[in-house]
């Protein structure tokens, strides 16, 4: 089927009042209380993992003062009667945590693909998911619902690079993924990585050494350069950022063993080509 959405999906509309009343006379956007074991989980929910100190703290709080916020539902498709969970998951796992026998739902009526929608950007906006769980989502939109990454990209309220940088991480090895799952590694670090054969080996070094994002790609930019070149040196580093700072422009040193090299300069236009030619031949 083709699902290629501009803007906010109606799965989304649906949240914010621009909907459908759903069978029975139950209106959408409607609150009722049901039974907490007549929910489902989501099958098309992006997140896998829910940390434990979180749930904790979620579960006390609703004991103490209940669920404030409702959690959003579609009827099952196989169980009269019961619902699937489309946004508030987490609720209502904490919910059950904190002995609730009913929960306060607001029932929708959804697509397949508009329950995607939703769980993936209620998750994003209210408790982020990680990079690969981020990643997996898109994935699904992209191959299951047709959705192209502008349309990805206008659903999200995203760039359209960072969808597709953020796909490109479930292309790095497996030990890597897992990195970017327990947050041991951020996407930025992990992205330099993508397409390199010894991707895991320094992955294993960043993380040991605490490389900020900028300093893999200095790392990387060292390592694809011949073997008589310095890997990672922290003086150069830090010159090329104070360089880059004065200037305003993107500097890259590139400083071999024996300590011979070069500055390279970017420019974008003809009026940065004529700063740095100022500042070169001034007197």
């Amino acid at each position: 089927m083709s699902n290629k959405k501009k803007g906010l999906g109606r799965g989304l509309s649906a949240l914010f009042g621009d909907s459908k009343p759903v069978s029975e006379n139950k209106e959408v956007n409607s609150v009722t209380r049901v039974s907490i074991g007549d929910l489902s989980r989501n099958p098309y929910q992006p997140r896998m993992n829910f940390r434990e100190e979180k749930l904790e703290e979620l579960a006390n709080s609703i004991k103490k003062n209940g669920i404030i916020q409702p959690i959003a539902v579609r009827p099952s498709k196989s169980e009269k009667g019961k619902f699937e969970i489309v946004a508030g998951e987490r609720r209502w796992i904490a919910a059950q945590r904190a002995g609730l026998h009913e929960i306060p739902v607001v029932i929708l009526e959804l697509s397949d693909v508009e329950s995607l929608e939703v769980a993936i950007v209620e998750n994003i906006q209210r408790d982020d998911l990680n990079p690969i769980e981020e990643a997996r989502g898109y994935k699904r939109l992209n191959e299951e619902f047709e959705y192209d990454h502008e349309s990805i990209s206008k659903l999200m309220s995203k760039s359209r690079s960072h969808i597709s940088n953020t796909l490109r991480l479930l292309t790095l090895p497996k030990d890597i993924v897992g990195m970017l799952e327990e947050g041991t590694l951020t996407s930025g670090q992990a992205r330099p990585l993508i397409g390199l054969s010894n991707a895991s080996s320094i992955a294993e070094e960043i993380v040991s050494k605490n490389y900020s994002a900028r300093k893999v790609e200095y790392l990387i930019r060292n390592k694809k350069s011949n073997s008589n070149e310095k890997i990672v040196d922290a003086n150069i580093l830090k010159a090329q950022e104070r360089i880059e700072k004065i200037l305003g422009l993107k500097v890259n040193i590139l400083n071999k063993k024996n300590n011979s090299g070069k500055i390279t300069i970017g420019y974008k236009d003809l009026d940065q080509f004529q700063f740095i030619s100022n500042l070169l031949t001034k007197n």
